[in-house]
């Protein structure tokens, strides 16, 4: 009977996951199984490859033929090279965990309470505030003043041209 490491398709339409599986070679792809031996998961960032490594070794051992796919898997966990004898690969990336929401919430409350407790932050900021009002004040008188001028030199000059 000739054996293949192979891969089972799961999940859904556009979210494939898949089994690593050992089937003989004359199953469909997602049909009977002798054994399960690893998952991998492409969608996932970064993809998710977790395979038995003992099973892997001990299939490979006695002639079962990884497809390429899985032979790449094996490539990248390094059950490949463990098996022909060649140095290792470079680890793989490993998701950062995740953290709690509490854990979150607590550090910006630490947080915000160190900024309130500092007199020097408020301050600051009025004193920012009031320079724009004042400037936004005085550009607004002026204009007034520059157009009434400007209105009465025309008048003026209207005048004098006319004569």
């Amino acid at each position: 009977m000739a054996v293949k490491i192979r891969l089972l398709r799961m999940g859904k339409i556009r979210n494939p996951q898949y089994r690593i599986v050992v089937a003989d070679s004359r199953t469909k792809r997602d049909g009977r199984a002798i054994e399960y031996v690893g998952i991998y998961q492409p969608k996932e960032d970064p993809s998710i490859i977790q395979v038995k490594s003992e099973r892997v070794q001990y299939w490979l051992s006695v002639g079962a033929q990884p497809s390429e796919a899985v032979q790449r898997l094996l490539e990248k966990t390094g059950d490949w090279q463990l098996f022909k004898g060649l140095p290792a690969p470079p680890p793989l990336l490993v998701k950062a965990e995740k953290v709690s929401r509490t854990a979150a919430y607590e550090a910006e409350a630490k947080a915000a309470a160190g900024v309130a407790d500092a007199p020097a932050a408020k301050p600051a900021k009025k004193a920012k505030a009031e320079p724009k009002a004042e400037a936004k004040a005085e550009p607004k008188a002026e204009p007034k003043a520059e157009t009434a001028e400007a209105v009465s030199e025309d008048a003026a000059g209207a005048g004098a041209d006319g004569n």
